[in-house]
């Protein structure tokens, strides 16, 4: 997925845990978060934490949406799925995307992956991989700066 890129329609879950958005939900008011991870993955559970600090600390400016990507059979059950969310206090809605439908959309290959979209649903940054939560909070902070100044 390229830089400014529109996001994608937020459709073909399997399932929605912590209720369901939708596209038109998240663009508009302002700028969203969008994270893959997967009950497999030993780095995004470690990386939870400061995911869930960013989602609390940037609560009123940001929106934050989970995205279930399983890389696995085993990852596509969905009792581990909600067991593994409410350990890890995943309460931002989940899209759980068994059938790789959103992952598509993405063009997304990794757990974990952020992607930071402007107020306007347009892709302003992405990473993946454990590290670097501190280039991903300067990004947000960057697309909530220019929100500032905008209006």
């Amino acid at each position: 997925m390229k830089l400014r890129a529109p996001m994608p329609d937020l459709t073909g879950a399997t399932e929605w845990l912590n209720g369901e958005v939708t596209k038109e939900d998240l663009v508009g008011e302002k700028p969203t978060l969008i994270h893959f991870w997967s009950i497999s993955c030993h780095l995004c559970k470690e990386a939870m934490p400061q995911v869930n600090e960013f989602r609390d600390q940037y609560s009123d400016k940001l929106n934050v949406m989970a995205v279930h990507m399983p890389r696995s059979e085993d990852d596509l059950n969905l009792d581990e799925i909600k067991k593994v969310a409410a350990e890890h206090d995943i309460t931002q809605p989940i899209f759980v995307d068994s059938e790789h439908k959103l992952t598509d959309s993405f063009e997304n290959q990794y757990v974990p992956a952020y992607y930071v979209f402007d107020k306007e649903g347009k892709l302003r940054h992405f990473q993946a991989g454990g590290s670097g939560m501190k280039m991903l909070e300067k990004r947000v902070n960057r697309v909530l700066d220019e929100m500032d100044k905008s209006e």
